[in-house]
């Protein structure tokens, strides 16, 4: 190869990540963004990295544990190199229980849980709502200790400094050299179409960020909404799910609703004042599993994609296959998320 050996076009979470990931393996990467670092969905604000509920086990789910499991010593890494702090935490999530029928469920996900968690995290029922407590009907909550935070912005420039340390180029415009992996987003996705039949679409979301001091406490998940603390001083809140939208990135009355949500299922956040608000849309593949692997009818060209919502929990089990794939042929793509089942 010439001398650079990987070229990732799409500096968001998935391009980044696979940046990265070949890059440790010693390959010589370039990283192409017109927009530049985080400018589209990864740019966001939230982070929830919070797993599927444990039953009906499947290869997705299999997928998003192991990454997160990989992430404390795999983020920690990007923080030494870089300097940068990814905001990551891994300190748990809770959830109010509304009434019987939701206990017994919870009661059994816990039994599950001690199986498929492969006893690397728990999922329990408690009386306990912690210091940020959610409203709970029954007054009885489902606490997990799999669940983690990211600070989307910050992760993404943290990558992106690690990067840069390493010799790595993040840069505008540039020549595709190597092997070259697609991780675009919405517009990658409008690329896969094939015969008509789209490989996915956009879905915009609005989040907001009030000033609110809670760096160590778990996330809650109440009323739809996601309630993540940082360790800024902030707590993020979101998100929406708009098919349709007339403009991407703006934020409008669908906004203030989760807010007042936020509000309303945790009650001490009533007073906080709201300090960024973010709209952005989302890459959400017609399968809503991630798209990898290689480009049919394209040699030397892969795709990162689709991370709709759980693109920073998956990314550094995605990083890891794909480097696998793309500098040593090696094939770990799950079946579910193959670039040919989009059109099958």
């Amino acid at each position: 190869m010439t001398r650079t050996e990987v070229t990732v076009r799409g500096a968001g979470v998935f391009g980044l990540s696979c940046a990265w990931a070949c890059q440790r393996r010693g390959a010589q990467v370039r990283v192409i963004d017109p927009f530049g670092v985080a400018a589209g969905a990864s740019g966001g604000v939230v982070g929830a990295l919070a797993p599927h509920v444990p039953e009906q086990w499947n290869e997705k789910k299999a997928f998003q544990l192991d990454s997160l499991l990989m992430a404390p010593d795999w983020w920690q890494e990007i923080e030494t190199v870089s300097g940068l702090s990814p905001g990551y935490a891994r300190l748990g999530r809770i959830q109010p229980l509304a009434d019987d029928r939701a206990v017994a469920l919870a009661r059994d996900r816990s039994v599950s849980a001690a199986g498929l968690w492969q006893g690397a995290a728990v999922w329990f029922v408690t009386e306990q709502g912690g210091a940020l407590p959610p409203v709970s009907p029954t007054g009885l909550f489902v606490r997990d200790t799999l669940s983690a935070r990211i600070h989307p912005r910050k992760a993404c420039f943290a990558l992106a400094g690690a990067i840069r340390a390493r010799g790595g180029e993040i840069v505008a415009e540039g020549p595709e050299e190597g092997a070259v992996i697609h991780a675009t987003g919405v517009a990658g996705l409008a690329a896969l179409t094939k015969d008509g039949r789209a490989a996915g679409t956009g879905v915009k979301g609005q989040a907001a960020v009030l000033k609110f001091d809670a760096p160590n406490l778990p996330q809650v998940f109440a009323g739809g909404v996601h309630v993540v603390p940082h360790a800024d001083g902030t707590v993020a809140i979101g998100s929406t799910s708009e098919r349709d939208y007339d403009v991407p990135d703006s934020v409008d009355e669908a906004l203030s609703e989760v807010i007042s949500a936020a509000r309303t299922a945790v009650p001490v956040l009533r007073d906080a004042e709201v300090v960024e608000t973010w709209a952005g849309v989302r890459p959400r593949a017609r399968s809503r599993a991630p798209v990898l692997g290689a480009w049919p009818g394209r040699a030397g060209h892969f795709v990162a994609n689709g991370g709709f919502k759980i693109g920073f929990g998956m990314a550094p089990k995605v990083a890891e296959v794909m480097a696998d794939l793309v500098l040593d042929g090696r094939d770990g793509v799950p079946e579910a998320f193959r670039v040919e089942r989009l059109w099958g």
